[in-house]
């Protein structure tokens, strides 16, 4: 029987299914278990994720040296990222949510003091792997596999409006803040599209979670993480 899915995109789905089911594990280990602090499970995803972005790293040849991203482009992702992240802890009305977050992050010991080994850890994973792991699954696979199972040979620039619209739903339901995870989602694909380069999409991804993760901890609006 032909295997569902190409090498390739194994090495889209691996990386974001590891890092699901560690949230998931992260979200329903009990706080009070006196083994392992659920926190440091985000630790433990960076590596197993990581590990399995370098595994598959030689499959991503839209992340390759020369792969369309100049300083006009940069700047474009810069201020995309920016922006994103603005209207992200702005559009947070309760009619906005998805229920609440499962495994939230709150980096402080019972005196309310930073831990900043979690803080660390908690970003380098949001800021820096995150944003590949999840644009390479996102919109470098699902919303190309959408028009054409056969993903690699779908250019970005004749994604279809549907593709795009579903894959972004779906990223929707992964996430708490729906109409956030939107604008988001639309955002990143729309520079996919219109760049040809993921890398555009992983830039403004990054520059969002990581300005997030420094307004988080500046302000402790552990809720956003």
């Amino acid at each position: 029987m032909e295997s569902l899915l190409t090498r390739a995109g194994w090495a889209r789905v691996v990386p974001f299914a590891l890092f699901m089911v560690l949230l998931a594990v992260r979200g329903y280990l009990p706080q009070d278990n006196a083994w392992l602090d659920p926190r440091w499970v985000y630790g433990l995803s960076v590596l197993i994720v990581g590990g399995s972005l370098a595994f598959f790293w030689r499959e991503y040849s839209e992340l390759a040296a020369g792969s369309r991203l100049n300083l006009q482009r940069a700047v474009i992702a810069v201020v995309v990222g920016l922006v994103v992240f603005k209207l992200w802890i702005m559009l947070t009305e309760p009619w906005m949510m998805l229920g609440r977050p499962t495994a939230s992050f709150r980096p402080v010991d019972p005196d309310g003091q930073l831990q900043w080994g979690l803080v660390i850890v908690r970003w380098i994973g949001a800021a820096l792997l995150v944003p590949v792991m999840e644009e390479l699954f996102w919109r470098s696979f699902l919303m190309r596999w959408i028009d054409n199972p056969d993903f690699e040979k779908v250019d970005p620039a004749e994604v279809s409006p549907k593709a795009m619209v579903l894959s972004t739903l779906v990223f929707m339901l992964a996430h708490t803040q729906w109409l956030g995870a939107i604008v988001a989602g639309l955002a990143y694909a729309l520079l996919y599209r219109y760049t040809r380069s993921l890398w555009v999409a992983i830039v403004a991804h990054a520059v969002t979670n990581g300005v997030l993760g420094i307004w988080v901890v500046v302000f402790g609006n552990w809720q956003f993480w």
